[in-house]
């Protein structure tokens, strides 16, 4: 438990401290998404035993460090997907032709897991630069409602169901996920979202902007639901491919997927949602 709260704490000291320096290094999310992006989709292909096919890791671990970094070539939008169409292109293209040219040692099912991944997961983080950039001045609010709310509900999960967890919600799929601890994680998360608003309407911004509380509490409930489908999704995963751990890089967590399993799915959710439902009104 000791591990688990001092690394909860440095992960948390590390978001502050590029939400702290964001507007002297705009840069530091891009590569700091940029190098979660690597070393989540690293821990995938070694847990599938293929960490020493560098026909397969290389272009993968090239692709997801890409994707994040291409909003630091150019401020254009457009210039922007176009990079990113090509290298959705090339990388299909190297990854497939790997697959043709090595197809005796190689199988489609070790292709489809690799490649599916190293698509979903840099393309669902970068969504954590896009909030950034549409939240202007106010963007990194934005970035750290979308990260803390999938750890909140995590959270919340977690200790309700080691404290009252008795009904199991998916055994097949994760054995220690309980109903209790849902419901914990529905309730931390919406009371936490509410305090986070009135902290940043309060004394960040001097109540010189308006936040929108409602948004905050459906962040709170759905954002909570993301989160466990983030989490079941990467536990089923493993489950199929015979993968025990993605990973010990976080001590008391696990691997970098273990802690960002959730914020995959919860980013983007909060992205489309703010597009309808703005956090901050001037």
């Amino acid at each position: 438990m000791k591990e688990r709260v001092a690394s909860g704490v440095s992960l948390v000291l590390f978001l502050a401290a590029i939400v702290v320096f964001n507007s002297t290094i705009p840069a530091a999310l891009n590569i700091a998404i940029a190098l979660i992006s690597v070393l989540a989709v690293f821990e995938i292909i070694s847990a599938l035993g293929l960490s020493k096919n560098f026909v397969l890791l290389v272009p993968s671990l090239i692709f997801s460090a890409v994707i994040p970094l291409m909003q630091l070539v150019t401020p254009q939008q457009l210039q922007v997907d176009m990079l990113q169409q090509t290298a959705y292109f090339l990388y299909t293209v190297v990854i497939f032709g790997a697959l043709i040219l090595y197809h005796q040692v190689i199988t489609f099912r070790e292709v489809g897991v690799i490649y599916s991944m190293s698509l979903m997961i840099p393309t669902a983080l970068e969504t954590i630069i896009s909030l950034r950039n549409f939240g202007g001045k106010h963007g990194m609010f934005y970035v750290i409602i979308a990260i803390f709310s999938a750890w909140i509900a995590d959270t919340g999960a977690f200790f309700a169901g080691s404290r009252w967890g008795k009904h199991k919600l998916c055994p097949n799929i994760s054995p220690k996920k309980t109903v209790e601890g849902v419901i914990g994680g529905f309730i931390l998360n919406i009371v936490a979202m509410i305090v986070f608003g009135y902290i940043f309407h309060a004394i960040y911004y001097a109540y010189k902007v308006e936040i929108s509380y409602l948004t905050l509490v459906v962040i709170g409930f759905f954002g909570t639901i993301m989160s466990i489908l983030g989490d079941l999704s990467f536990s089923l995963i493993k489950r199929s491919c015979h993968i025990k751990d993605f990973g010990e890089i976080i001590p008391g967590h696990g691997g970098i997927l273990d802690r960002f399993d959730s914020v995959i799915f919860e980013a983007p959710f909060v992205y489309l949602l703010v597009q309808f439902m703005p956090l901050v009104f001037q």
